[in-house]
């Protein structure tokens, strides 16, 4: 058995990436050996024995990348040790976070074969600099969540670190 582990993620404007990078150096730091790409950039995943995904929600959804990836990739994930990482909530709000489980259970129950050994959700990151045109159309109406909303950076670091020591405890333990 390869004693490789994936860490993949779907990003739109970084943040998730970010944190992907994060957890990848946090299991480094436990001598795992990681790989660390784009779910765009994955073509097979015969070399892992793990495989950590990262994905946001937009408007309480998955990206459909993350969808697809799943899809195409079922019998293999099947078989593996899969954890998932959902950047959800852009505000440190009780309420919002439970909600936006709620979204990620949703989103699990697509894929009932699917029984993810660790699944968690993060606060995120917004930057109204970095939006496309769409959004930024979308953030100026006064409906959206995002209206008249700063940049801000509510990412728990500290949090993160803290599942990526348990993911790598549960990781060595399955190596082993």
């Amino acid at each position: 058995m390869s004693n490789l582990i994936l860490v993949t993620f779907v990003t739109r404007y970084g943040s998730t990436a970010e944190v992907a990078d994060v957890i990848a150096t946090t299991l480094r730091a436990r001598n795992l050996a990681i790989d660390v790409a784009p779910i765009s950039e994955i073509t097979n995943l015969d070399a892992y024995y793990a495989i950590i995904i990262g994905t946001p929600l937009y408007i309480g959804k998955w990206p459909n990348a993350v969808h697809r990836f799943l899809k195409r990739n079922r019998n293999v994930l099947n078989t593996q040790q899969v954890a998932i990482f959902t950047l959800g909530p852009i505000k440190v709000d009780l309420e919002e976070m439970q909600q936006a489980q709620k979204c990620v259970e949703k989103e699990l129950e697509r894929y009932e074969w699917l029984q993810p050994t660790a699944k968690v959700v993060f606060t995120g990151k917004y930057d109204p600099a970095k939006l496309n045109f769409q959004h930024k159309v979308l953030a100026k109406l006064p409906a959206s969540p995002l209206y008249d909303l700063p940049k801000t950076d509510n990412r728990n670091w500290h949090a993160i670190r803290f599942w990526a020591e348990h993911m790598a405890d549960q990781l060595v333990e399955m190596e082993t």
